[in-house]
């Protein structure tokens, strides 16, 4: 948790320093395949409790003329009085080939690493198809459906707080997913996503909403609350985790 805290307060005042100069010059160069964008979160409190929080999420995208790949990683932590009560870690890799305008394939590799659920550890692979059902200047929403597998480690957390491990879990999963985003104007838009990967021992759905205007040239303030719901949980964890964030975006390239 200190760790996220440091590396979010360090890439922060780093950003801060840097947006206007690097803002200039992303737009004087001539865009190409490559884009991304890292948002950091930040919140201390003091008196009769202290409590922080923190969050760091990163991503990169390369877009060719059929392949598209996005790379992304994110980490969560809070602490209340200097203890850990959340602390959340997440990479994905995503590669899609176009077959045409509108319909794709896909490949998915996606972990998940939460500390106080029933499943501390999740890592899923999948492969399908995706269809660009709307494709306009304001509105796109896709949709994609495919099968793999997951491998997830399960475990126990007792009244005292104790995590026992029970075991690990390997079965054949199916997913179903949906991104919608609207670009309000030239300053703001919404977004959300949603996924669901089903098993017979456990279906694991996640939705990020977003919501984001621009402050400064490449420079952003979005608002995001993610949720996480696992169906079969062990004794003494729940079966939802949520995050709320206000978080500074820096975008570059397309």
């Amino acid at each position: 948790m200190k760790q996220i805290l440091r590396v979010t307060g360090v890439l922060l005042a780093f950003f801060l320093a840097n947006a206007g100069a690097n803002a200039a010059e992303e737009k004087a160069e001539e865009a190409g395949p490559w884009s991304g964008r890292v948002l950091l979160g930040y919140l201390a409190t003091g008196g009769n409790t202290e409590n922080t929080s923190g969050n760091l999420e990163a991503g990169v995208n390369w877009d060719g003329e059929r392949w598209h790949h996005t790379l992304s990683g994110r980490a969560l932590g809070q602490s209340v009085d200097k203890d850990t009560t959340a602390e959340s870690y997440k990479a994905t890799y995503d590669a899609k080939f176009d077959l045409s305008e509108r319909t794709y394939l896909f490949g998915l590799l996606d972990y998940n690493k939460n500390r106080f659920t029933s499943f501390p550890q999740q890592t899923f692979q999948f492969v399908g198809i995706g269809r660009r059902f709307i494709m306009t200047d304001k509105h796109a929403l896709n949709a994609e459906a495919g099968i793999g597998a997951s491998q997830s480690d399960t475990q126990q957390i007792l009244p005292d707080g104790t995590r026992q491990s029970t075991g690990s879990i390997d079965e054949f999963n199916w997913r179903a997913s949906g991104d919608y985003k609207w670009t309000i104007s030239e300053t703001a838009w919404f977004a959300q996503a949603l996924s669901v990967n089903g098993g017979s021992s456990n279906t694991f759905v996640e939705s990020l909403t977003e919501l984001g205007a621009s402050i400064y040239g490449a420079l952003a303030l979005v608002l995001s609350y993610k949720i996480q719901h696992n169906t079969d949980v062990q004794p003494g964890t729940e079966e939802t985790d949520t995050f709320a964030s206000v978080n500074l975006e820096y975008a570059f390239g397309k």
